[in-house]
């Protein structure tokens, strides 16, 4: 490019972008939906031409939070999703509901089992004894298996390679001496 001896790059306008700004990007479905209006099945990693923005007034300990526009592949209904920092996931705004996961509804359940354990930890002082005992015959129990194991895994690790050389060069001289008689 030619720039010439009078050009002053300050003199160029800034251009004034809105701070609400929508890109177009490619991104894949994050998780399996399905969509309110047409019941069709959308599964995670199908690829989709999708309109990102960052969400206003929403940041998780400094980190902007993105929301995504994307169509059903069938009627053409728009389906919009959130990042979810907090949780390292996505949360379903609208247009879909998303599919049933396990592993998420158990790993909810075992917080909310550890809370209330704590909870009632805290206000009975006699569970935490209890609690406590219970864990400790548990390490106990867990600890007699493993040595059982151990155990179990030395008797059959045991073997004599030495004797069972031996007994196999014994063997093939057997069978040549009946060979030869």
């Amino acid at each position: 490019k030619y720039y010439p001896p009078d050009f002053d790059p300050a003199k160029i306008p800034k251009l004034k972008l809105p701070k609400d700004r929508q890109y177009v990007v490619r991104l894949m479905a994050p998780f399996n939906m399905r969509c309110k209006t047409c019941g069709e099945y959308i599964y995670k990693g199908k690829k989709f031409n999708a309109r990102k923005e960052t969400v206003q007034n929403e940041v998780y300990l400094g980190l902007p939070i993105f929301r995504f526009y994307i169509k059903c592949t069938r009627c053409l209904a728009e389906i919009t999703f959130k990042t979810d920092p907090e949780n390292t996931d996505y949360t379903m705004e609208h247009g879909a509901t998303r599919n049933f996961q396990a592993e998420k509804l158990l790993e909810e359940e075992e917080k909310r089992m550890q809370k209330e354990r704590e909870e009632e930890e805290l206000n009975n002082p006699m569970k935490v004894l209890e609690n406590r005992t219970k864990d400790s015959k548990l390490e106990m129990e867990v600890l007699e298996n493993l040595q059982e194991l151990k155990e179990l895994n030395q008797r059959q690790a045991n073997v004599d390679f030495e004797a069972m050389l031996q007994q196999y060069k014994e063997l093939e001289e057997e069978q040549r001496r009946k060979e030869q008689e």
